[in-house]
Parts: structure tokens; sequence; C-alpha cells
């Protein structure tokens, strides 16, 4: 993440200090009440507390409280925050900032409290170029979100989609990279082609998806830094879900001669590798975090149910055995549940079990609901549903179940997949002439004591 500076201080605190821990696997859960302020300085501080907010309200763990609400102004923190005011409107948590300029960038510091207990919790500050606003707020809604609940958070974050425009019988589709909440969508291709199935690779940096060109599916590899692509192989028959792995291996399907077989190719090699060898329908294949293990689906039972092997291949043994039929399969970044689709009585529902095939859930239902993707925490997924007019949005909603919330998109949209936490990506350095290596400084000072 060049030009992009990260100074934590005060992170560690006595444990019986902080008592806003969140369970987020309950059923049912009480959102915190958090008051977060009007960043001070620059103008810019408004909004960037406001995106804040968007991002914590729509975890489901959180209620922002309305600032008119707020009895100590923002201009006051100087001679001490007044816990007495921020507990008499029953706020848990506050968040006060500032944000300022810095040599050329925005830096933004912010202090989070917990009222109950008239204590300072977390002192942060981020620096960024002016134009990366909303990567800045989305990084301290992470921290924020991370402090209280104990789990990594999910909104500096990119999802890749398929964007649908136009009649439903002749709609363009077309590649399309946003932030987690929609904002800031770049189209990828143009439309002229019919385009499926993105997945992002580990380091958020290409993007393997089916583009069908002369109607024959071929699997591309586009990199987001270069803005250029490459064909992933010239193997004969019908590529299908491809997918990388953490270290950059790919596995995909090619169906010819009448069935449809698993294959993998090792980073930086054109060679591919056939894992399975059954007269059947293989495919949908997904590794495990690890690398070490895939799940796949296969109707070699007679319908389509999900399979567990290793990566050579070897040792598959069957996982799912519930009624309907079973497709797409996904890894949580876990290793400890597989999200899949499953088909019941021509109803479709979104569900999770572990990978050893136990402790099935549905967790959600409606009108041709699929392709389920992971938030890097693994505890949101994303999938696609379709409207009663054939439109098909995407939508995320937690592993309880509950929380449901539409993606922000101008036009229809399909197929999502989840980038991993962009601030939690190591990169190759860049070139010094276009990056210079930050110094790590003391955390600028916040004017809330």
């Amino acid at each position: 993440m060049k030009n992009l500076v990260k100074i934590f201080s005060f992170l560690l605190l006595i444990p019986c200090v902080w008592g806003l821990k969140i369970e987020i696997t309950q059923g049912q859960i009480n959102p915190i009440p958090i008051a977060i302020t009007d960043f001070t300085g620059l103008s810019e501080g408004a909004e960037i507390a406001k995106i804040v907010s968007d991002d914590l309200r729509n975890s489901g763990l959180f209620i922002p409280l309305d600032k008119s609400t707020f009895i100590q102004a923002p201009s006051t923190f100087e001679s001490g925050i007044r816990f007495a005011d921020w507990r008499l409107i029953r706020a848990q948590c506050l968040v006060t900032g500032t944000a300022q300029k810095v040599d050329g960038k925005i830096q933004v510091s912010f202090r989070v409290y917990d009222v109950f207990s008239s204590k300072e919790v977390l002192a942060l500050s981020i620096a960024a170029e002016p134009a990366k606003i909303r990567k800045i707020a989305h990084m301290i809604a992470d921290a924020i979100y991370e402090r209280i609940t104990g789990e990594t958070g999910y909104f500096d974050t990119k999802i890749v989609f398929i964007e649908e425009q136009g009649p439903v019988t002749k709609s363009k589709k077309r590649l399309v990279v946003a932030d987690h909440d929609g904002f800031g969508a770049v189209h990828l291709t143009d439309g002229k082609n019919l385009v499926l199935t993105p997945r992002f690779s580990h380091d958020a940096t290409k993007i393997i998806y089916l583009e069908f060109i002369e109607k024959r599916a071929t699997a591309f590899v586009f990199d987001l830094i270069s803005r250029t692509k490459t064909k992933l192989t010239d193997q004969p028959g019908l590529n299908i879900a491809p997918r990388f792995s953490d270290s950059g291996d790919v596995v995909y399907s090619i169906a010819r001669n009448g069935t449809t077989q698993i294959y993998s190719m090792a980073s930086g090699t054109k060679t591919p590798v056939k894992l399975t060898d059954h007269p059947s329908i293989n495919t949908s294949p997904c590794y495990s975090p690890d690398g070490q293990q895939i799940v796949f689906t296969s109707d070699r039972s007679g319908a389509e149910q999900m399979y567990v092997m290793n990566k050579s291949g070897t040792d598959v043994r069957r996982i799912s055995f519930g009624e309907g039929r079973y497709s797409q399969p996904v890894w949580s970044p876990r290793g400890d549940l597989i999200a899949f689709t499953v088909v019941r009585q021509r109803t479709f529902y979104i569900g999770v079990m572990s990978p050893d095939g136990t402790n099935e859930r549905l967790i959600t239902t409606g009108f041709l609901v699929e392709g389920p993707t992971w938030a890097p925490n693994g505890r949101v997924i994303m999938f696609s549903k379709k409207a009663r007019d054939w439109s098909t949005k995407n939508f995320s909603i937690d592993l309880t179940g509950r929380n449901l919330q539409p993606f922000k998109s101008a036009h229809g949209a399909s197929d999502p997949s989840w980038s991993a936490l962009l601030s939690k990506i190591k990169l190759p350095p860049a070139p010094k002439e276009q990056a210079p290596a930050p110094t790590a400084a003391p955390a600028a000072p916040v004017p809330a004591r």
C-alpha cells in the first residue's frame, strides 16, 4: 500500500477496562450504541466520520447515535471528555478525531473511548493522499470493529462482480471492481463479450474470470496494476470456474468429451495437471486457505453433491448428504466453514457447513440466491439474488442469518468476489522513485483530553 502510513498506539489495555466485547456468532445480538463525532480540522472530517458511521451501522453490530442528541460539542474536547454527557444519551462508545494536512497528505488521528469506564481504549493515526479519503475512513472503521469485536474488519476491501445493464434477454455484462460499499466502481471490460465468474487473487492484484469469445469460454487473468489480461491456457474444451489459491496456483474445470474434470496449474506455469478422472461432471473447485485441500461438486452419486480431496486429487470424500442439489462451494478464509448453494424442492438457499460435512446450517433463502463469497474475516457472506423481474442484485449477510444488506450498484449485479483486507496485504515494494519508504513517527496528538 504505497504512500500509506499507519501508526498504532495504546492498543493493549488491561482486559477488564474494555467492557464492550461483542460475540458475533450468537443468533441475537444487541448492537452497541456508538457516538461518532465529526472529525475537526479539515472540511473532509465530517465526510470521514459519516463513512465510518455507515460502515459500522451496516455491519449490524453498532448503532451510531444521531448527532443532534450530542450534548458535548467537539470544539470543547480540548478541555476534556465529559463522559457523564455521553452516558446521558446512552452511548457506550465514543469516537473523536481530527483531520489535517501534513506534507501534502491528509492525516487523520482519532481516539476511541469506553464511556462507562471513562477510559481511552484506542488511538490511531493514518495518513494518505487526499484522493484516498474513503480508504482512510474504511481503515478507521476496521480498527474500531476489530477493537470491539475481536474480529478483523472487512471494510477496506474490494468487490469484483458482473454488472448487468439493459433488458434481461440482451443485457450487457461487464467486469466491475468497487469498494465493499459499492463506491468507486471501475469498469474493466467493455461489455462486447459475455464475462462470468470473476475471482480475486489473494493479494487483490489480479482477477481470474471467464470471457466468451466466438462462443467459447476462455479463462483470462486480468492484472489490476498493468491493466492487461492474459489467457490462462490453450487447452481444448470449455474452461469453467477458475479460481486462485492463496499461493497463486489456479484450479479450474475443463468440459470435453462428455465429462468435466478438474485441473490445477501451479503459479507461474502453463502446464495443467489433471486432478479428477471420473465419468461425471466435476466442477466448482475451491482451495482451502492452506492450499492443501480442494472442495468441489460432482454428480458422481447421481445428483450434485460436495466433495473434498487433497490438492493432488487423492483421497476424495463426500461431505454433503442433505436433501437437494449442492453447488458453488467456497472455503472460508478462516478454514472453519464451507459456504454453498443448495436447491431443495425448487427453493434456493445459501448455507454453510464444516469441512467434514457436519454442522450444516441454511442462513438465507430467496429467488435464485447463489454464488456465495466470503468477507476476509470469515463472518460475512455476499451472494447474488434475482428479483421476480429477473434482474439481479448482490447482498451480504452475516453468519447468524441476520443483517441482510444490499450491495449498492448502479445497475444489476451478480457473481461477486470479495478481496482480502487491503491494509493487511504485503505487496512487493514499489520502485523508490514512485514510493519513498515511509518512516514511523509517534501518533499525532488528538485534542480530546
